[in-house]
């Protein structure tokens, strides 16, 4: 086999993701993946606002709702006494996906997304990121592959990948990039540690039932959590036939009754699998060692409450795959990748904590739970009322998380122009959405005059932002990064929308559409700021 320019191992929603980016800025892509295909457990289940613009940006957003949820479907969360047949608890109402959309399209102040988020089961996304990679020129995807071990040098990696029948080849790369999940073997291979906290341990089954979903008494949501000693926890999966049911039981055969008594009423159902797992709150102490990078849960592992597991793996997937794409066509200097670290490790950190506040929360409303909850008696009641006014705020950290979603800000990184007064402090966990046009941040979503977001406009390169069409000094920047043989395009804010958010001074957004500047004007050394941007300077003192 020829040399290719960049191996991903693992084929998981953040490797095809890096794979098609990668693809689509015509970089070489090799992905290998152990299992002999795609499975059929749902772990993730949601793509988060941000991913949403990311994979319209890449031309798949369309495509993904079409496969998730219907998405005329309620997204409301129940807390339920005891099962499905009794008022719930707590009933928090969420918009469906064309609700959002229209509410959305109301919103000028830059607090909306350009996207909803969309709840899609992880074996639904898969194969459609699977299909998109393999239809992507330069892009193979292989199953029954697995890496063995690598060695790297100055010049490339050659990584041994053994088949299922235990022949063996070696590939020759300029880099690999481990999106192996947890057990990472790239990560091992490197002496990567991941560092965190171990949680509960818990079993996962997942049922088919064809009628559940039209007879559930309490409503149609996509989350039904039950106030029980089993932290039993029920998801309605896309197609509104699957669901998997979490619960710290002891073995796997008393899923299926749990499932039973839960639902309350007699059903039709099958079991399609039952296993354990562990949640865990841990960070990789490393992301990258030389030619060797490490993207998703290889490098960070968040449990499911929130949301941002598979999601926080995707920013990584974005974050990495222009970056690489630069350094391989020589448009990024050597600092482009270490800003891979700088940027996405502390992000992680920030998701695991407000993934820890999330489980937090919800441990708060369920520790007050007693047997005698359930019951029809004075003191059922007040347990219930209780848990409910507890449940009712705690419970809202793990779906309320639009701030953490789309308001991380890249505030140490060696590869955004800060202003000489910017203090460079990481924002704190903020649950809600706050627009800024400060640098390292997500450019505000506006909409164009004919209604589309304002990051259509934006390529696969560098953008100037000017909400005027006379700027001095634009043909200086544009001769800058044409020395350096980097995309860039200038872009003028026509909307009263975009003009309003982004001010009326200049934004110099990165292919990832992260704000890289800002200014007035064009700063005099305009060949420096394109240096600095693309790689070729640091912003940080050594």
């Amino acid at each position: 086999m020829k040399r290719i320019q960049v191996v991903i191992a693992g084929a998981g929603p953040v490797g095809l993701t890096l794979a098609i980016e990668l693809g689509q800025m015509g970089v070489e892509v090799l992905v290998v993946d152990k299992r002999p295909g795609l499975g059929k457990l749902p772990k993730m289940e949601r793509c988060n606002a941000r991913t949403m613009e990311n994979f319209r940006r890449l031309g798949l957003a369309d495509s993904i709702r079409q496969a998730g949820l219907d998405n005329d479907m309620p997204m409301d969360v129940f807390i339920c006494a005891e099962n499905l047949t009794r008022p719930p608890l707590v009933h928090h109402d969420y918009p469906s996906v064309n609700e959002m959309k229209a509410r959305y399209a109301e919103i000028h102040d830059g607090t909306s997304a350009a996207e909803p988020y969309q709840l899609i089961s992880q074996y639904t996304l898969e194969p459609l990121l699977r299909d998109a990679a393999a239809a992507t020129p330069g892009v193979r995807v292989v199953f029954d592959r697995e890496v063995m071990n690598f060695s790297q040098d100055t010049h490339g990696v050659e990584t041994v990948i053994r088949s299922a029948v235990g022949e063996t080849q070696i590939i020759s790369s300029d880099y690999l990039v481990g999106c192996d999940g947890a057990s990472s073997t790239v990560r091992n291979e490197l002496g990567i540690e991941l560092v965190g906290e171990s949680l509960l341990k818990m079993r996962q089954a997942l049922f088919y039932s064809e009628t559940l979903i039209d007879h559930i008494p309490m409503g149609v949501g996509r989350h039904y959590h039950f106030a029980d000693d089993k932290s039993s926890f029920l998801i309605v999966q896309d197609d509104k036939k699957h669901f998997s049911l979490h619960a710290t039981v002891q073995t796997d055969a008393e899923m299926p009754a749990l499932f039973e008594k839960i639902v309350g009423f007699p059903i039709d159902y099958k079991t399609v699998y039952v296993g354990s797992w562990q949640q865990q709150l841990k960070l990789a102490d490393r992301y990258r060692d030389r030619r060797v990078v490490l993207a998703g849960d290889s490098a960070h592992l968040v449990i499911p409450t929130g949301g941002l597991g598979m999601n926080t793996g995707h920013g990584d997937a974005v974050d990495l795959g222009w970056k690489l794409a630069a350094t391989l066509q020589g448009w990024g200097g050597p600092i482009l990748l270490d800003s891979y670290e700088a940027e996405r490790r502390p992000t992680g950190a920030r998701n695991i904590a407000a993934s820890r506040k999330a489980a937090t929360g919800r441990r708060a409303w369920r520790a007050l739970w007693e047997p005698e909850l359930a019951d029809e008696s004075l003191r059922g009641e007040t347990l219930r009322e209780r848990l409910a006014g507890r449940a009712d705020i705690e419970q809202r950290w793990s779906n309320d998380l639009y701030g953490i979603e789309l308001g991380y800000r890249y505030a140490h990184s060696p590869v955004i122009a800060y202003p000489v007064d910017d203090v460079q402090v990481e924002d704190q966990l903020d649950f809600q959405y706050r627009p800024t046009t400060r640098p390292g941040a997500r450019i505000p979503n506006t909409w164009l005059l004919d209604g589309r977001p304002f990051q259509d406009l934006l390529g696969k390169g560098y953008s100037l932002i000017a909400s005027t069409a006379s700027v001095e000094g634009i043909d200086r920047l544009q001769a800058a990064f044409d020395d350096l043989d980097a995309p860039f395009q200038y872009v003028e804010a026509e909307s009263v929308d975009s003009i309003n958010v982004y001010g009326d001074g200049l934004l110099l957004l990165r292919p990832d559409l992260h704000i890289a500047w800002r200014g007035r004007v064009i700063p005099d050394d305009a060949k420096g700021l394109a240096m600095l941007v693309t790689g070729f300077l640091s912003s940080q003192p050594d």
